[in-house]
């Protein structure tokens, strides 16, 4: 008798050990997750920031464009209405993104724009700002890919059941966005 109760103290001293490591890995995929969240957020944000600078620039020269500024307001708007949803957030940013290309393409009519520092600084900036996005979404949905698998393996599954660990949606940007965003050439590297 004495050996059963030691044998049953060991096996719930071994679950409890094996809950504990897979609720501290969840914990810590689910940690990563926020994190490269909080990563796209602060670029977007740093994008959005650019946006009226570069809008400001362009009307400059091209002030008969008020459509188009418009237009890359209000989608500024909804990209900055869309919150922490991955799906809502690609979503608006897939739309933000084809004015500020046709923005961007604007400028090829313009030599005098094409020229000014301010435009090429702007421009050069939200390049950059592009790529660290780009380099934030990878980090964010290779976190969230090992988050949901741990939740959806055996025995990790039913310790994220049982403690409300849930999966995670990717962030994705749609094709369309990075189609609308057309590469120019400033004459600097001729």
């Amino acid at each position: 008798m004495e050996l059963m109760n030691i044998v049953a103290i060991a096996v719930a001293i071994v679950v409890a050990l094996a809950v504990a490591l897979i609720f501290n890995s969840l914990v810590a995929k689910r940690q990563m997750a926020n994190n490269g969240w909080s990563d796209i957020d602060v670029q977007l944000k740093r994008r959005a920031d650019l946006i009226p600078r570069l809008v400001t620039t362009v009307q400059a020269y091209a002030a008969h464009e008020r459509t188009l500024f418009e237009d890359v307001a209000e989608k500024r708007n909804r990209a900055l209405a869309a919150g922490d949803d991955p799906t809502a957030r690609g979503a608006a940013e897939s739309e933000l993104a084809r004015p500020v290309g046709r923005l961007i393409a604007l400028a090829e009519g313009y030599p005098d724009l094409k020229a000014s520092g301010n435009f090429l600084e702007l421009q050069k900036e939200l390049a950059d700002t592009e790529d660290k996005i780009e380099m934030a979404r990878r980090f964010y949905n290779g976190a969230v890919r090992e988050l949901n698998t741990l939740v959806e393996t055996f025995p990790a599954n039913i310790v994220a059941a049982l403690f409300g660990v849930g999966k995670r949606k990717y962030f994705e940007i749609g094709n369309d966005a990075e189609r609308a965003v057309p590469t120019i050439n400033t004459g600097a590297a001729q």
